[in-house]
């Protein structure tokens, strides 16, 4: 396995950042890790976290409208993703266009909240519903995977649920609901920043501490500690279908590569 060298410093505020140079060819890879993720709600309140992957694009203080917009006129390709344990947003841009990209990241990081209101919010919450519907709820054998998913890990495991979240929570959930959930896990101090490509390390931490540095760390966010399923023993679910589809899972063994 290749051994890529990386500078890892964390700022005043508890923003980790790791740099990687790579010269090969004009472009950087920006990539904000929030550590948090579904397993970080709670019964009643789930889909928080991918619904703000979401909201995320929407627009925040300093830039209140769509995230992508200035990014793909320079030519970036970016989006985001939401796993029980983890939130990231990431870009892949020119080189020459990287302050752009840690603006726009460290506002939404800093600012989300003072730009999103109840229409936004209402969009946002519509737009999960029909992801729900579409890769779920309409989709052949879709909910087969809900089932399975609350099977493996019985309550009161964080893993439980499914990342999107119950429809019920998500109609339930009030504005004030969700920026409580952002104003707790969305900060400096619960993210990790990671630059690689055609960079000069020096010049991209002063970039970063130019906008990242001011922002004001987060509440101390409490951990995990290892939780294992519940589960006692095989589970066989059945659900009427027209065609047939087998599917076993289990608990693997964890490891570190």
């Amino acid at each position: 396995m290749e051994n890529i060298a990386f500078e890892k410093t964390t700022l005043s505020n508890g923003l980790d950042v790791i740099l990687h140079e790579d010269h090969s060819i004009p472009l950087v890879a920006v990539n904000v890790w929030y550590h948090v993720g579904s397993k970080d709600e709670e019964l009643g309140r789930t889909g928080f976290a991918h619904l703000f992957e979401h909201v995320m694009f929407e627009g925040s203080k300093h830039h209140n409208s769509s995230h992508f917009e200035p990014l793909q006129k320079v030519g970036a390709n970016l989006n985001g993703s939401t796993t029980s344990d983890r939130t990231n947003y990431w870009e892949d841009v020119p080189s020459n266009h990287l302050e752009l990209a840690l603006w726009l990241e460290a506002d939404r990081m800093g600012f989300l909240v003072d730009a999103l209101d109840q229409q936004r919010f209402d969009i946002q919450r519509d737009v999960v519903k029909n992801e729900r519907r579409q890769s779920y709820e309409n989709r052949p054998y879709g909910m087969a995977h809900w089932q399975i998913q609350e099977a493996l890990f019985p309550l009161p495991h964080p893993y439980h649920w499914m990342t999107i979240g119950s429809q019920e929570d998500l109609d339930a959930a009030s504005l004030e609901d969700v920026k409580d959930f952002f104003r707790r896990f969305y900060s400096p101090s619960n993210s990790s920043l990671a630059i690689a490509g055609d960079i000069n390390s020096q010049a991209t931490l002063e970039l970063v501490d130019k906008y990242f540095g001011s922002l004001e760390p987060g509440p101390s966010v409490p951990r995990f500690g290892r939780f294992d399923s519940g589960l006692k023993g095989r589970v066989e679910l059945e659900m009427g279908t027209e065609f047939l589809f087998h599917e076993c899972i289990w608990h693997g063994q964890l490891h570190r590569i």
